[in-house]
């Protein structure tokens, strides 16, 4: 089974403004839908009315080339669930002491905000698809300064794990609408490229959140984490605001309520090829998940790590996850995001078959383990980027709706497989083995759902 190449769509600026308006820069001219582009790794956009040639012509500029600043409004937009629940993180413990509930009840609130981040994205797709991608969002980022106020004045845990909930549902809306946004413009390697670039700002979370939020809570006490949160919220709001324009014109919009939008999942869950591809981050979101999870109990626990050795090793493998995106977003100009993945996908299997052996027999150490960690952590941001671009090429007039569908497979089954490792036992074997299982699925899912692995199955080259 063979797939026709979707052409990139690159739309012009809204009318009225200028080149140096648009903040996405694009180095050549923008192509009209259903424009010819040649295939090739290289996927060189043709001007309108050229004939394909199927490489750039000698001189020209490269097709992409984006704004820093609106890669940076982007990634913090994707990034802003992880913001929210990252700088929380620290707080837990004195939430508990101070609103008299157990350990259980606060790790509640974080089961919450993921279960409404899910939730959000399914809603909150549809109607970006519906009524353009500037008013869900903006309407999204102010109810998460609204739910951030409220939760620094929760009464009890009750009223908390319902307001974190809210407030996933409401974060949701910024990861959609950035994912669709770069879809209107973007298909294929351009679009893996640029989800690898907002993964240098996404990747800052894990990094430096955890460290904020405990010196907020040290200082200030946990409501005021909340406080904080609201004021980013504040900050992303008006460069939101400011910055980004609206990428889907009127004509292209889906009209019609809810039978329009089941509708439009209808036709994905028919596709079995989007679900393959669209399945594969939120299996990478599970290895990730199960190492993010386990590793205090696996590192400090299991092999006596202080809490400064395992903040370090931390912030080594959050550099790892970093440098694997920023090297995809260079590899993908020159080999295509589906020969990528029929690499990425059997080296994760091996990497985490690898460190299951060295748990169960115990060779290598401490540091065989920690050397393939940070090898499976820096492969893990090789899945993503790739597979959401090829799935969001697949059904570009419904971009909110597939983005929406995409984020919630990521959320719900990282959500779901990282206990796993807990029920397991939460010992260096019970993690790696959850990271294993989840590659090698991925594997089985790479090779059943789609062509990646038929012959001629570098069926997409975009």
């Amino acid at each position: 089974m063979t797939t026709r190449p979707t052409p990139r769509l690159a739309p012009a600026p809204p009318a009225g403004s200028s080149p140096s308006d648009d903040p996405l820069e694009l180095g050549t001219p923008p192509v009209g839908e259903g424009a010819p582009v040649a295939p090739g790794p290289t996927d060189a956009v043709e001007a309108p009315g050229t004939e394909p040639t199927g490489a750039p012509a000698a001189g020209s500029t490269p097709h992409y080339r984006p704004n820093a600043k609106y890669v940076l409004m982007l990634g913090l937009m994707c990034a802003l669930p992880a913001i929210s629940t990252d700088i929380y993180l620290p707080s837990l413990p004195e939430v508990a002491r101070d609103l008299q509930t157990s350990a259980t009840a606060a790790q509640l609130t974080m089961t919450a905000m993921m279960i409404g981040g899910a939730v959000g994205q399914l809603v909150i797709g549809p109607l970006s698809d519906r009524f353009g991608r500037r008013r869900p969002v903006l309407v999204g980022v102010a109810l998460h300064v609204v739910t951030s106020v409220l939760c620094a004045v929760a009464p009890a845990i009750l009223p908390l794990i319902g307001l974190r909930a809210a407030q996933g549902f409401f974060n949701a809306s910024a990861t959609v609408v950035a994912m669709a946004v770069i879809r209107d413009r973007f298909v294929g390697s351009d679009a893996s490229r640029l989800m690898s670039r907002l993964m240098l700002v996404i990747g800052v979370a894990p990094l430096f959140a955890p460290s904020i939020g405990g010196l907020i809570a040290g200082q200030l006490g946990w409501r005021a984490v909340f406080g904080a949160l609201g004021l980013f919220g504040v900050v992303l709001w008006f460069a939101v605001w400011l910055r980004l324009p609206e990428t889907l014109p009127a004509h292209r919009r889906r009209t019609g309520g809810l039978r329009t939008a089941l509708s439009g999942y209808r036709s994905l869950f028919r596709d079995r090829t989007f679900l393959g591809l669209a399945l594969l981050p939120g299996l990478a979101s599970a290895m990730l998940m199960s190492y993010v999870v386990a590793s205090p109990f696996v590192l400090r626990e299991g092999f006596g790590m202080s809490s400064l050795e395992f903040s370090l090793v931390f912030a080594v493998n959050g550099i790892g996850l970093v440098a694997g995106a920023q090297v995809n977003a260079a590899l993908v100009q020159r080999v295509a995001p589906i020969r990528i993945l029929r690499v990425a996908v059997p080296v994760a299997v091996v990497l985490t078959g690898t460190m299951v052996v060295l748990a169960l027999t115990g060779a290598g150490g401490l540091l065989g383990l920690l050397v393939g960690l940070w090898a499976s952590l820096t492969l893990v941001n090789f899945i993503p980027p790739n597979a959401s671009a090829l799935a969001l090429t697949r059904h570009g007039e419904i971009a909110g709706t597939a983005a929406a569908l995409i984020g919630a497979f990521q959320a719900g089954v990282g959500g779901l497989v990282s206990p796993l490792s807990g029920l397991l036992g939460g010992d260096a074997l019970a993690m790696t083995a959850v990271m294993a299982g989840a590659s090698l699925l991925g594997l089985v899912v790479l090779a059943v759902a789609t062509p990646a692995y038929h012959r001629g199955g570098a069926w997409a080259t975009v």
